[in-house]
């Protein structure tokens, strides 16, 4: 009786210390420990590049820095790819391809935080106005976690096996940075990726938090430009004309019917005219008017039904009208900066998840609701291969901020607010520890 229970306490005391035991329990702790000592050379990193922001298919000194670093680290580096992106390659034995991105491009926004380190880079727009530039929407944090995971990623490399792949992306504020670098053969050139990882930082979840949504996260984004014609004149004599400003006036009011009365209610969709623009002097009649629209969806095919929608309504209000065949709107889907949903792969994100919430904890990891904002991040999962990928909200408010916030209902700067100020050493902390920790889940097939 003595033995056995002699035998069973040894053997718990050789489950308690086994290599994979002390292994495992060192690495949660180290990869924490290892974050805590790297952070603050990655806030010199975020501070240099938060101040020298540079606008999209510009972003020559953001691209050398990024190569720069990864070098450092022992990737194998292309640059000026797809314009002036970064791919860094780090080959760890067999195992999966595991790709990272963060996108790297400013908004043309004058910064108005009020912090110390705020940008002052100014640049000269193609009206020949002085504008400034920041990065209003935290792709200076993305590309800080970026570099930040790949370091841990090397110092943790004898816990993985696989290819790590870091995508430094250009260009995606205009939806064409992803479609360069994939026309170039980024999928092609460089081992195919596994699976694809991406973070997008959040101006309405505090830092030291993750959300997360499975499915479609982000919606398609199309910009179409309406040119409505018509026959000008006095304005005191309209029925000598067919006013293009009334059409103009039909036609927005008739666009919201697409919404309401075409598509189904259970598939969220939105079209806002966001511009009209039209006559020159209060008492002539033009000949035409200009509207601007963005189109939000999630499912493909109402992205192709509110298009169609738009061209048949406005020919036939112009139709109604009276114009010619000749006289008919013209309507201008820019294809150029299409940009699909982004989908979730459920599997990989339930996967991504419980790995965040084993890293910085369950309670600091919350679902997350579509949103009708674009990424072009969804092109990586669209390609021939159909590769699973998934992004996630890091949360950037300031703990404080946040609570007064809800306390007194007082909204936030939401993103591509001139006074979006991320809590940077928290939300990059918290980057790198939840991008680390899913990558390495995934070598190990966790």
């Amino acid at each position: 009786m003595k033995l056995t229970k002699i035998c069973q306490s040894l053997a718990l005391v050789f489950m308690m210390t086994s290599p994979l035991t002390v292994h495992a329990s060192s690495l949660d702790s180290s990869l924490a420990l290892s974050v805590s000592k790297a952070l603050p050379e990655l806030e010199k990193l975020y501070l240099h590049l938060h101040q020298h922001p540079e606008l999209s298919y510009q972003e020559k000194a953001t691209g050398q820095r990024m190569a720069k670093e990864l070098s450092a680290l022992g990737f194998e580096v292309t640059d000026n790819y797809g314009g002036y992106g970064v791919v860094g390659i780090f080959k760890n034995g067999d195992g999966p391809t595991v790709m990272i991105r963060a996108d790297i491009d400013g908004l043309p926004i004058i910064e108005q935080t009020g912090k110390p380190y705020a940008s002052v880079v100014t640049t000269t727009d193609a009206d020949n106005q002085s504008v400034g530039i920041m990065h209003g929407c935290g792709h200076d944090i993305h590309m800080t976690s970026l570099i930040g995971t790949a370091e841990q990623l090397v110092k943790h490399k004898s816990d993985w096996q696989g290819t790590l792949m870091m995508v430094a992306q250009p260009a995606e504020e205009v939806g064409g940075g992803a479609k360069a670098m994939l026309a170039q053969g980024l999928f092609t050139e460089f081992p195919t990726p596994d699976f694809v990882l991406g973070l997008h930082v959040s101006a309405s979840v505090p830092a030291g938090k993750v959300a997360i949504a499975p499915g479609y996260a982000l919606a398609n984004v199309d910009s179409v430009d309406i040119t409505i014609k018509g026959k000008g004149g006095h304005g005191a004599y309209p029925h000598m004309t067919i006013d293009p400003v009334v059409l103009a006036a039909r036609t927005v009011m008739a666009l919201q019917t697409i919404s309401s009365r075409e598509i189904s209610p259970l598939e969220p969709n939105v079209i806002t005219v966001g511009s009209i623009h039209g006559g020159s002097k209060h008492n002539i009649i033009s000949n035409e008017v200009k509207l601007q629209l963005t189109l939000r969806s999630y499912n493909p095919q109402v992205r192709q039904q509110q298009i169609a929608a738009i061209k048949r309504m406005t020919k036939g209000i112009a139709m109604s009208a009276g114009l010619p065949d000749s006289l008919m709107p013209v309507v201008y889907v820019h294809e150029d900066e299409t940009i699909p949903s982004t989908y979730n792969a459920p599997e990989l994100a339930s996967s991504v998840q419980a790995s965040i919430e084993r890293e910085i904890g369950k309670t600091n990891v919350v679902k997350s609701e579509p949103v009708m904002a674009g990424e072009d991040f969804g092109l990586y999962g669209l390609t021939s291969q159909k590769r699973p990928i998934t992004i996630f909200w890091l949360g950037a408010v300031e703990p404080k901020l946040y609570e007064a916030s809800k306390a007194s209902g007082e909204r936030l700067p939401s993103l591509h607010s001139s006074q979006f100020a991320p809590d940077y050493p928290l939300t990059i902390s918290t980057g790198v520890r939840a991008m680390s920790r899913s990558a390495m889940d995934l070598f190990n097939g966790v």
